[in-house]
C-alpha cells in the first residue's frame, strides 16, 4: 500500500512531462477566452475518451453469450481522466498566475490535501478521504475493486485516480511547468543542470523526511510522493540533458520519441489491443492468456516469460508509431 516501486514512477514522470510542456505553450499574452476554449476542449475530449475506454469493448462474456456491459457498473474516473482534470488545473493555474505564485499554490494544494485527508479520514485503504468522497460523489458501482482489503478479506472500491486526489496530481503537472520555464530562463547550460540536480536531490529529501508523519503512497497520490517523484523526475531529465546537450550522444533518443509523438493515440491502443485481447476466446481461456500461455511461457517460463510477453508488446506499438510518424500522422486532441 505505502511505499513507491520503478513502476510508480511512470505515472507523475508523465504528469510532470504534461506540466513541462505546458510551460512551452501556455502564453500570457494572446486571446484569453480562445486559450480558456483549448483547455477545457482538451480536458473535457481526454476525459470522454478515457471514459469511453473504461466501457470499451461494449460488451463482455456471460457464460457462452456475448451481453452488453452494464453502464450501472461502468467506472467514471481512470488514468486519462486523471490525466484530464491535472492537465486542467495545471494550465489553469500557470496561465492566471506568475510561476513564484503558481509554485505556492502547488505547495498549498499538497498541505491542504494532507489536512483533509488527516481530517476527514486516516490513511488506510479502508478509511481514507478519497474512498468516501468517492462513494459519496460516484457510488460504489462506478469505482475500481482492484484492491484487496486485508481487513475485510476481500476487494472493496477504492479508485486509485480518485476525485479528491486529482489535488496533488495538479502540483505534479505544476511542478513539471516550473521546471521547464527554469530551462527557458536560464537556458541549456552547466548553471541550470547544477539547480536541477540540486533540486532533484532536496525534493526527494524532502519526500523521504515527508514519509515519516505522511506515507509515500501513490494509490492517494500522497505529498510526499509528489515531491519523491517530482525529485526523480528532476534528476532523470539532469540525466537526459547532460548524455544529450552536453555529450551529444542522442541516437537512443529516436526510439522514446517514436511514443512521445503519438503518446495518447498509442496509450489508447494499447488499452484497445488487451481488451480485444480478453474478448477473444480460445477454448476456455481469452486469447490474452492464450497466447501468453502457449507462445511465450514454455519457452521462457513464468517471470522471463512474462517480460518478453511484455516486451513483444512495447516493440509492437513502437512499430505502429513508427509508421505513424514515417506518414506525419500525430493524432491530437
Amino acid at each position: 500500500w505505502n511505499g513507491c516501486t520503478p513502476t510508480d514512477l511512470v505515472f507523475p514522470f508523465f504528469l510532470f512531462a504534461v506540466g513541462n510542456a505546458l510551460s512551452f505553450v501556455v502564453e500570457k499574452t494572446g486571446n484569453s477566452r480562445l486559450m480558456l476554449q483549448k483547455i477545457f476542449k482538451r480536458t473535457i475530449l481526454i476525459f470522454l475518451i478515457g471514459l469511453l475506454l473504461n466501457w470499451f469493448p461494449f460488451v463482455r462474456w456471460d457464460s457462452d453469450v456475448l451481453v452488453f456491459k452494464d453502464l450501472s457498473k461502468l467506472r467514471i474516473m481512470g488514468v486519462l481522466q486523471r490525466i484530464a482534470f491535472a492537465y486542467c488545473g495545471g494550465a489553469l493555474i500557470t496561465y492566471f498566475f506568475k510561476p513564484k505564485t503558481a509554485f505556492f499554490i502547488a505547495l498549498g494544494l499538497l498541505f491542504s490535501y494532507w489536512g483533509i485527508l488527516t481530517a476527514f479520514g486516516d490513511l488506510t485503504l479502508e478509511g481514507n478521504a478519497v474512498r468516501k468522497l468517492d462513494l459519496l460523489v460516484f457510488t460504489e458501482n462506478h469505482l475500481y475493486k482492484g484492491y484487496e482489503s486485508k481487513i475485510l478479506g476481500k476487494n472493496i472500491a477504492f479508485d486509485p485516480e480518485g476525485l479528491l486526489s486529482c489535488m496533488p496530481a495538479i502540483a505534479s503537472v505544476i511542478f513539471g511547468f516550473l521546471a521547464g520555464k527554469f530551462i527557458q530562463t536560464f537556458g541549456k547550460t552547466d548553471f541550470m543542470l547544477r539547480r536541477f540536480i540540486i533540486a532533484g536531490i532536496v525534493l526527494i529529501t524532502s519526500g523521504l523526511l515527508w514519509n515519516l508523519v505522511f506515507p509515500i503512497n501513490k494509490p492517494i497520490w500522497s505529498g510526499s510522493y509528489v515531491f519523491y517523484t517530482t525529485g526523480w523526475a528532476m534528476l532523470l531529465l539532469s540525466i537526459i540533458f547532460y548524455v544529450v546537450e552536453i555529450l551529444k550522444i542522442d541516437g537512443w533518443a529516436e526510439f522514446f520519441l517514436v511514443f512521445g509523438r503519438n503518446p495518447l493515440f498509442i496509450f489508447v491502443l494499447s488499452g484497445v489491443w488487451v481488451k480485444l485481447y480478453a474478448l477473444i476466446r480460445i477454448g476456455e481461456v481469452g486469447f490474452y492468456s492464450w497466447f501468453y500461455k502457449t507462445g511465450f511461457q514454455p519457452l521462457l517460463g513464468n517471470y522471463p516469460g512474462s517480460l518478453a510477453f511484455a516486451i513483444f508488446h512495447v516493440l509492437l506499438f513502437w512499430l505502429i508509431g513508427l509508421a505513424l510518424h514515417r506518414q506525419k500522422i500525430y493524432i491530437k486532441v
